[in-house]
């Protein structure tokens, strides 16, 4: 009996999404950061641009829409801009999207990469010192995937309920901050996005998804990669006690009072976020984590969320 074809929007973005990465001209041999900052304006992306700057001077690449004065804040810095790709239907959420250009950006060419979020991460030192011997994922949280109903939620949705358990027991990784040879950054990115085709449905493509995948693909060993304690090369902060952390001296000190090169998640605390933003915001002004939605926006993602929930077609 001939088995005809599975289907799903997720698998046919994926599709297209692999030809489209292929189109992407790597950047220069060398040591290298990129980044997704769609739906961003300078304001939002200063932070991440000007501490970048002050410790790094290797090429940077972000994916951003087509919006003058974001552009001239971006070549003022010596920032690629690139543009992002247009899809011809349907696309997951830009943290599925920016895999696609990661892998692209990176290639298999020489040198190391950092592969990161933009709006919510600030340099304190250089990057890559000391130089990665490979591929590095960081904790972002003391206690296992198991007490984090956010990871576990997209886990089971990716890989299924008893899959979630064998992972349960093990640390909370980061997808915000990847760090290693670039043409293995290039090779798991492209691993991510196909781990997330499992349920052949939408949730492939969702917020979460990302998060899922890259635990997924470390924890059962699908990749070789160090798994790195929090507070050291990055810091990421946004499970951590505010109580716990201050802003002295220009820097982001951690709770051992170490200070990390990268932070990430400073502005989920006020009293880290505003002087954050007063020393490396540009006199631009200061960006809220979380904005009202608009009807228009509450809407699409309503539909999108009951999309996910239909069932699969078989």
């Amino acid at each position: 009996m001939k088995q005809g074809a599975v289907r799903s929007d997720y698998l046919d973005w994926l599709a297209e999404a692999f030809e489209v990465g292929r189109r992407f001209t790597p950047l220069p041999v060398g040591d290298v950061v990129v980044g997704y900052a769609t739906g961003y304006d300078a304001a939002d992306i200063a932070p991440f641009v000007l501490s970048l700057r002050a410790v790094f001077d290797g090429p940077v690449a972000l994916v951003v829409d087509a919006e003058p004065d974001l552009r001239a804040f971006l070549a003022q810095h010596r920032v690629t801009a690139i543009d992002a790709p247009v899809w011809r239907g349907w696309a997951p959420h830009p943290v599925m999207q920016r895999f696609v250009a990661f892998a692209g950006l990176l290639g298999d060419r020489s040198g190391v990469a950092l592969a990161c979020d933009v709006r919510d991460v600030i340099f304190q030192a250089p990057p890559f010192d000391p130089a990665p011997e490979g591929l590095e994922a960081y904790v972002e949280a003391e206690t296992p995937l198991a007490d984090h109903a956010f990871n576990m939620k997209y886990l089971r949705a990716l890989f299924g309920e008893a899959q979630a358990r064998q992972l349960a027991d093990k640390a909370c990784l980061c997808v915000g901050t990847i760090v290693g040879p670039r043409a293995e950054v290039s090779r798991l990115s492209r691993l991510i996005l196909s781990l997330a085709a499992t349920p052949r449905s939408e949730i492939g493509g969702a917020f979460g998804a990302d998060q899922a995948a890259f635990n997924m693909a470390i924890h059962q060993r699908l990749t070789a990669m160090t798994v790195r304690h929090n507070y050291g090369r990055v810091a990421t902060l946004g499970l951590t006690p505010g109580e716990t952390l201050r802003f002295e001296g220009g820097k982001v000190v951690n709770p051992d009072a170490s200070v990390s090169p990268i932070v990430h998640q400073h502005d989920r605390h006020p009293h880290l976020e505003a002087p954050v933003h007063a020393l490396w915001g540009g006199g631009l002004e200061l960006r809220r984590r979380v904005r009202p939605k608009s009807a228009g926006q509450k809407f699409e993602k309503l539909k999108a969320s009951l999309r996910r929930r239909m069932p699969e077609l078989r």
